[in-house]
């Protein structure tokens, strides 16, 4: 699909900002895992960090197809950096959708400008993919919550500011799963060690730990018991932005094996003469543009209603596409695509995460598959 005037010069600025800001310092903070904090401001200054926070708190409130551009680009630069702020998206968004007043007025304008950055704490341990297992419970006290519980696979978890959490108030009771906001400078919780990760090193994944931590009862973002509910509608945008990251990704690995194929000779001309090279790069340009005239069909139908199904079909796509293009843009390079000095290593390991997170891709089959036969 078409993208408008404005959508347009959206991407071309952010796609500027990725190739000059993010792309240079994503090989050492990948090496150093450590988050790149200065493009983090300069996002916030091109008013990425506000996406999904509404003009009247300071927002830039993106329509879901400029959204997904924004994640597609900064993707290109770095998918460490573009994580980062689709999760921060989320918790602004949560904040947004079902925050009181109170609650947006205080944390919305601050949080669009960058600071303090957004989590959101779904999964545990031992409930990944079924969130209705959840253990972290948060029980009435008076005009308190009191949540004891662990979290895990938190992006953004020690930069965290302000984390929006989904907890029983009853453990015992999957119907009572309730979503709140938490700041980050409560008594009672602990953020673990930064995760040691086979790609996406420069984002910061951790655990939570919350031992009677003590929240006012205006902190609940959600009735009780309607948590779930609100965390699938979320991570249907969710998953569209991880789409478009994907098909960011891919698109960086095309441009460098492409580049690659045209200076790299070998028998006295340049590989990307000879038809193997030139048949894995119409394949990988193909499966890029399916991905995302997909991902955008996604981003449509979710600023028109309902995409859940689209969604699903979008992410396990494109992530698919990251894995196949990043290991074929290793193949072309052939013995510099392996080692750590160049792009497509450290693209075909962080490509890897995009057919895990917000959904594995068997999650996204099932989902896809219900929809066919419901």
């Amino acid at each position: 699909m078409e993208l408008t005037d404005e959508q347009a010069a959206v991407r071309d600025v952010v796609h500027e900002f990725a190739r000059e800001e993010i792309r240079p310092t994503a090989l050492e903070a990948d090496r150093n895992q450590e988050f790149p904090e200065d493009v983090w401001d300069g996002l916030a200054e091109l008013d990425l960090t506000s996406l999904t926070v509404p003009e009247a708190y300071g927002g830039y409130n993106a329509d879901p197809v400029t959204a997904a551009v924004v994640n597609e680009e900064v993707a290109y630069g770095a998918l460490a950096v573009a994580t980062a702020l689709s999760v921060h998206s989320l918790a602004t968004s949560c904040i947004a959708e079902f925050g009181s007043e109170e609650l947006k007025e205080r944390w919305l304008p601050d949080m669009a400008e960058g600071r303090p950055v957004g989590a959101f704490a779904l999964s545990e341990p031992h409930a990944g993919s079924n969130p209705a297992e959840m253990s972290t419970e948060a029980r009435k006290e008076g005009d308190e919550y009191v949540i004891n519980g662990e979290k895990q696979w938190i992006t953004n978890g020690k930069r965290a500011g302000v984390y929006v959490l989904f907890a029983k108030t009853d453990r015992n009771d999957p119907e009572t799963v309730t979503q709140f906001l938490v700041p980050g400078d409560v008594d009672g919780l602990s953020v673990g060690e930064k995760e040691d990760k086979l790609g996406l090193r420069a984002s910061d994944t951790t655990s939570l730990t919350f031992d009677d931590v003590r929240i006012q009862a205006e902190n609940r973002l959600t009735e009780e018991g309607r948590g779930l509910s609100a965390a699938f509608h979320i991570l249907t945008g969710g998953r569209i932005a991880i789409a478009a990251q994907s098909v960011g990704l891919a698109q960086c690995a095309m441009d460098e094996a492409l580049e690659y194929s045209q200076e790299r000779e070998q028998f006295d001309q340049p590989i990307g003469d000879f038809q193997s090279i030139r048949h894995k790069l119409a394949e990988m340009a193909t499966r890029i543009k399916a991905s995302r005239l997909l991902t955008r069909e996604a981003a449509r139908e979710r600023a028109s209603g309902s995409a859940g199904l689209t969604a699903s079909m979008a992410k396990y796509f494109a992530s698919e596409t990251a894995m196949h293009v990043t290991n074929e843009a290793v193949q072309i390079h052939g013995g510099y695509g392996y080692v750590t000095e160049g792009e497509v290593e450290r693209l075909y390991r962080d490509a890897k995460i995009t057919e895990i997170y917000e959904g594995t891709t068997e999650i996204q089959k099932k989902v896809i598959a219900r929809h066919l036969l419901d």
